[in-house]
Order: structure tokens, then C-alpha cells, then sequence
């Protein structure tokens, strides 16, 4: 076996890290009708109703609420498509995106 035959193979050991994950936060507010919220909930995030139910109940009461904890394209595509679907009929439903803290 002569040099040139001799075949060097990079390390390639790279840690994989899963992507950040980021809670995506309904807000409350005077306006958005809980029916619109609850509906949203089942559509966008596929829960059943009395799950969507729980959660809408806790965004009125305290305020706000983590709907999901997903990766960071997918919680702000969430966050967009939930905002789309509120301003097209004329709701002020407010989603924010939070980093989850480990």
C-alpha cells in the first residue's frame, strides 16, 4: 500500500442539539370572544374541547397562558397562522413567543 492509496476520514463526531423550544402564549384581552379562542385551540394545536376549554378559562383568569411549548420555526408559525386567523375576523388576540428556561 503505497501513500496515495492511503484514505484519511475526518472526525465527524458533531453533538446534534435539539432545537430551542419557546412557549407560545395567548394573551387576553375585552375582545376575542372565548368561542374564537377555544375554536383556535382545537384547530391550531389540536385539542380536544374541553381541553381548549380549560386553557381559555385560564388566559381569562390569569391573564395569559403557554398553549404549547414547540421548537422555534414551528411556535412562530403557530404564532402567525393563530394572529392571520384572529385579524380576519376582526379579533385582538395577542400571541407571544418566550423562550422556555430549562
Amino acid at each position: 500500500m503505497s501513500q496515495a492509496d492511503v484514505i484519511t476520514r475526518p472526525d465527524v463526531s458533531q453533538e446534534i442539539k435539539e432545537p430551542p423550544l419557546f412557549k407560545v402564549i395567548y394573551l387576553n384581552d375585552n375582545s376575542t370572544t372565548m368561542e374564537f379562542v377555544i375554536d383556535s385551540l382545537m384547530s391550531f394545536f389540536d385539542y380536544t374541547p374541553d381541553t381548549a376549554l380549560k386553557i381559555t378559562q385560564d388566559i381569562h383568569s390569569a391573564g395569559s397562558a403557554v398553549v404549547a411549548v414547540l421548537p422555534y420555526e414551528i411556535a412562530e408559525q403557530k404564532g402567525i397562522e393563530v394572529t392571520m386567523s384572529a385579524r380576519s375576523v376582526n379579533m385582538p388576540l395577542q400571541v407571544k413567543l418566550e423562550p422556555e428556561s430549562n
